[in-house]
């Protein structure tokens, strides 16, 4: 089998498409045959060592985070898979290896792919999901009737994080680019400013709920977004952010945390209809290094860049 791997911390040179073999998954994993992997600028963030405290020293280090594809087998005391099962859903941060012929997953970190969601839709949805999710369930426990603003609503974070607060019943407004601006208004965004043209820190309104899924907004515009109340989410934390999260409950900063409940929700969102990312391209395996290399470098797409790895 084969994957895009790398033997140190570095930039897009030290990325290799390599062969491997799949270890044996252990207590509660799950190994799964890759049918496409998302392209996540969390990626080339752990390649590049920005995590290391997180993942180490130990390589080689394989590539990828979110997954579609089948089980093709379970470790002891996995309950909810079984070998068959078409699923999607993320790899750990400490491994890696989504983009590759197949990857281990611990069993809470993937849901069953209902049936009426393809596989290229469903690997699209792991981090960028479950990010949204984190920040507005589990950290500003969104209700029906709240007022939203979500900076970068038209990112993949920003695109499920719009979905998933009019699923919930709230109002959203956002920021993107003028270009995107249409795309806002299909999802149901009531309100979108023009990042390029707008001050936001001189926006009038103000908001339940301010999520800043670009991690460009500064904490003191975010703050000076909200209502008495309300919490401003925070999708770039530093270890500055988090200590002053300890002394101001407003700020929430947000660390993308899977967990099976998150992932059951995402599956019936998108089995519902409620859920969905629209995907820019497919390339093979083969030219996986050359895409992540030129979106690494600025290049943009409308939509997720997505690996077929059969």
């Amino acid at each position: 089998m084969k994957r895009v791997q790398y033997h140190q911390y570095g930039g897009p040179d030290v990325m290799r498409l390599e062969d491997f073999e799949l270890r044996t998954p252990g207590k509660g994993e799950v190994a799964v045959k890759v049918n496409f992997a998302a392209i996540n600028p969390i990626d080339w963030k752990v390649r590049a060592g920005h995590l290391k405290m997180v993942t180490g020293k130990k390589f080689p280090r394989a590539l990828g985070s979110d997954i579609s594809g089948v089980v093709i087998a379970i470790g002891p005391g996995v309950t909810r898979f079984k070998v068959g099962d078409a699923v999607f859903g993320s790899v750990h941060i400490k491994e890696g290896g989504g983009i590759g012929q197949a990857a281990i997953a611990p069993e809470t970190f993937l849901a069953k792919k209902p049936g009426s969601v393809s596989f290229e839709q469903a690997a699209c949805l792991g981090t960028p999901g479950i990010t949204a999710w984190n920040g507005l369930v589990d950290k500003a426990n969104l209700k029906a009737g709240a007022q939203v603003f979500i900076n970068g609503c038209t990112g993949a974070v920003g695109e499920c994080a719009v979905q998933i607060a009019r699923m919930l019943g709230a109002k959203v407004s956002g920021s993107c680019s003028l270009q995107q601006r249409q795309r806002a208004e299909e999802m149901g965004v009531s309100r979108v400013c023009d990042y390029r043209t707008t001050d936001l820190s001189q926006v009038s309104d103000r908001f339940d709920v301010v999520y800043d899924t670009a991690g460009t907004m500064t904490v003191a515009t975010g703050l000076g977004l909200l209502r008495k109340g309300g919490v401003y989410l925070d999708i770039n934390p530093t270890p500055a952010k988090f200590i002053r999260a300890m002394f101001d409950r407003r700020l929430k900063p947000i660390v993308c945390t899977a967990r099976a409940d998150i992932l059951a929700g995402l599956a019936r969102a998108a089995a519902d209809g409620k859920l969905r990312l629209p995907v820019a391209e497919i390339v093979p395996l083969e030219d996986a290094i050359a895409l992540v290399t030129a979106l690494e470098q600025g290049r943009k797409l409308n939509g997720k860049a997505l690996v077929s790895t059969s």
